[in-house]
């Protein structure tokens, strides 16, 4: 069946579109210079849409409830855009999530750039990744593992019939990438596993050798399985080699002339004792499996994400360039280089901050990036020879991916505090939405009003955040209040939708979001105020925040709870050892006693380099740990955490639960099993938000009754 027939109508964009709830919503974004120094700040309102406005375009849809905890499962994740060679239309990948099943499943889809209904182009029943189209545009190819216990690529032919695997690989494929002249796959592999003897009823113990010896979600690393690059002819599907060694490379990107990759590889001498990453050239016809390599990088600290321009005379990358001793909480930066080798060129050095993914646009004029900014993440284009910046995307959207045709027509995923992940499609200036994934759902469900405010810290440094109120809030009414705080510690709240705050809210709490110091989005010198100062300008400005809501009259002050996950959970810790006016806690993956991390949790380079050695340093180890000042708590704590979790290891939970017990402290411990940093089991991840809610309303509405 021809492609066109698929097309079933344009869609002409309508701003009333967005509408997604019956009550009017308003998000007030305050917004301060891209140093955040100022104190004048602009506020600005980004929608106001009445209801009956919407109702009036919405026959026969109304509000019928607030967020529930299995709305967090009804909500489909939106990802990954990719534009079409004739840029007619964007394929992009929408997950959802069974809790019956406890799975999640990832299917392709497409829409026309023009608009009208989107198309699925994979069936139920299995997940795909790793989409791309082919150079000439009349396939598109994934990941799979269908019909196979091994993940495979295939592909699908738009003219029709089904999906054909172009691989069969023992090992699986781990990511793959077209050669611009469609002839060639470059596929990541990982060695070959040695063939095991008879299955033993006990296992080998485990003989350790490596620095770097566990992963959270991986476990011991025991083995010697490298990654290597291996290059596919699609005619003659002849497999050759073209890296080796003991080495892992990732991130390869094709020359122009389909000749050489560029990649990212740590080729020390000791991988493990150092955060170094450099940019190395291969040819693809490579005859010694990559013996022979430009390497075009120095620094020894992080350089990535590297991607070739038109003419392949350059390559462009993101690179740390400060002390790679700094690196967890430096800012990164856009550099240049030429491809045959010789000396780089920062392109946008006072930018300040992170950006992510560059890559060239077609006259190699300008490079597209990811920039991340005062809570958003927007696509940028950031001029070679000037280093002049332009904001593409729309203000007040977050975006997480982009897709780029050679016109300049660009496919984004774009999310805001009232709309989860869409494809948006930028054109001439212009932005307009394809998908409406999740509409029909958000229709039912009434959300959060959103304020953006800022707000000065205990020294005067601002501090942005975010304040979710119930729906129907009463400005006369003071609410109980829930502080939560982000993970990283190098992260940030944003303008994208958050359901953990959408849900509290819904359950009548005026919920605070904000971005400490050590939070990325501010730029070099907010960031690194935490290096060796956890807990200090950090529950400063969280503080700061806790005293706006209630100065603003938002809050009743005999009503705060605190909580979080990961660095959430750790600053969390500090603020109950610190402050008194806090009557319930939850504390999630989160760490007490830092020397009982030592060798212990994944983190054995950045700790050392941060702390020092415990025997050596261990005044600074011993003065950043709350667990020391543990008999100061005296906020009912709900303490959680994964029992495989080797990010942040179970141990710290559990010391501060058996301390809090000890003391008869309120306190439960909370432990899903085989479940490392992140859980990954939707039961589990429905159990913890519906522990949440009850810890909180036990403690900020039933005054210390448990529910029944």
């Amino acid at each position: 069946m021809p492609l066109s027939s698929y097309i079933t109508h344009a869609l002409v964009f309508d701003p009333l579109a967005e509408c997604l709830t019956g009550s009017a919503t308003l998000v007030v974004r305050e917004k301060a210079n891209m140093k955040f120094t100022i104190i004048s700040i602009l506020k600005r309102a980004l929608v106001i849409i009445p209801t009956y406005f919407c109702a009036s375009t919405q026959p026969g849809i109304t509000q019928t409830s607030t967020l529930s905890v299995d709305d967090q499962f009804a909500i489909q994740e939106v990802s990954n855009p990719r534009m079409s060679p004739d840029e007619k239309w964007v394929a992009y990948t929408v997950r959802t999530t069974s809790l019956e099943l406890e799975t999640s499943e990832v299917r392709l889809w497409m829409i026309s750039t023009n608009g009208g209904d989107p198309i699925p182009m994979t069936s139920k029943g299995y997940s795909v990744s790793n989409v791309e189209w082919s150079p000439a545009g009349n396939y598109l190819s994934f990941i799979t593992a269908r019909n196979s216990e091994t993940s495979q690529v295939w592909k699908l032919d738009l003219r029709g019939g089904e999906s054909q695997q172009i691989t069969s690989v023992a090992q699986g494929v781990r990511s793959y990438t077209w050669s611009p002249d469609g002839s060639k796959l470059l596929l990541t592999l990982q060695d070959v596993e040695a063939e095991s003897e008879e299955e033993k009823s006990t296992a080998d113990p485990w003989v350790i050798t490596r620095l770097q010896f566990k992963r959270d979600g991986q476990g011991y690393l025991t083995g010697d399985r490298h990654t290597h690059f291996y290059v596919f002819d699609i005619k003659t599907e002849e497999l050759i080699q073209i890296t080796s060694g003991r080495w892992d490379e990732s991130q390869p990107s094709w020359s122009p002339n389909s000749e050489l990759i560029a990649f990212v590889s740590n080729r020390t001498e000791d991988p493990d004792a150092n955060s170094n990453s450099d940019i190395w050239i291969v040819s693809v016809d490579n005859t010694d499996k990559g013996q022979t390599l430009l390497q075009l990088t120095t620094y020894p600290g992080s350089d990535s994400s590297p991607s070739w321009s038109p003419d392949g005379d350059w390559i462009v990358y993101v690179t740390d360039d400060t002390d790679p001793q700094f690196s967890s909480l430096s800012v990164n930066q856009l550099a240049m280089i030429p491809s045959q080798g010789g000396t780089r060129k920062l392109v946008s050095s006072d930018l300040d901050r992170n950006v992510r993914n560059p890559q060239f646009d077609s006259k190699g004029e300008n490079i597209l990036v990811s920039i991340e900014d005062s809570g958003e993440r927007y696509l940028g284009k950031i001029n070679v020879k000037t280093s002049d910046t332009e904001r593409i995307s729309d203000e007040e959207y977050s975006m997480s991916s982009f897709s780029t045709a050679p016109s300049g027509t660009t496919a984004v995923v774009l999310s805001n505090p009232h709309l989860p992940s869409e494809v948006f499609l930028v054109d001439r200036d212009q932005q307009r939405r394809l998908t409406q994934t999740n509409d029909a759902f958000l229709r039912t469900r009434e959300l959060s009003k959103v304020t953006n405010i800022h707000f000065p810290s205990r020294d005067g440094t601002l501090i942005e955040g975010w304040i979710f109120t119930p729906p129907g809030y009463d400005s006369s009414l003071k609410y109980p209040t829930i502080l939560r705080i982000h993970g990283g510690p190098n992260g940030m709240y944003g303008v994208n939708f958050n359901f953990e705050a959408q849900f509290l809210a819904a359950n009548g709490y005026v919920v605070l979001l904000t971005n400490p110091r050590g939070s990325s989005g501010y730029g070099q010198d907010f960031s690194m105020a935490l290096w060796q100062q956890w807990g200090i300008p950090d529950f400063e400005d969280v503080m700061g925040g806790v005293d706006y809501v209630l100065d603003a009259g938002y809050s009743d002050p005999n009503r705060l709870g605190v909580g979080g996950w990961s660095y959430g959970g750790i600053l969390t810790n500090y603020v109950i050892t610190k402050s008194e006016r806090f009557s319930a806690a939850i504390t999630g993956a989160s760490m007490g006693l830092l020397v009982a991390n030592f060798g212990h949790d994944h983190y054995l380079l950045g700790n050392e380099r941060e702390w020092g050695l415990p025997w050596e340093t261990r005044e600074i180890w011993e003065d950043l740990s709350p667990f020391n000042a543990i008999d100061k708590v005296t906020t009912p704590t709900l303490v959680m955490g994964g029992e495989k979790d080797w990010n942040v290891p179970i141990q710290n939970s559990e010391q501060i639960y058996q301390a809090l017990r000890r003391m008869g402290v309120p306190t439960q411990l909370i432990v899903y099993p085989g479940q490392p940093h992140g859980l990954r089991i939707p039961s589990y991840q429905k159990d913890r938000l519906e522990r949440y809610l009850q810890w909180y309303d036990r403690w900020l509405k039933n005054n210390g009754t448990a529910e029944k």
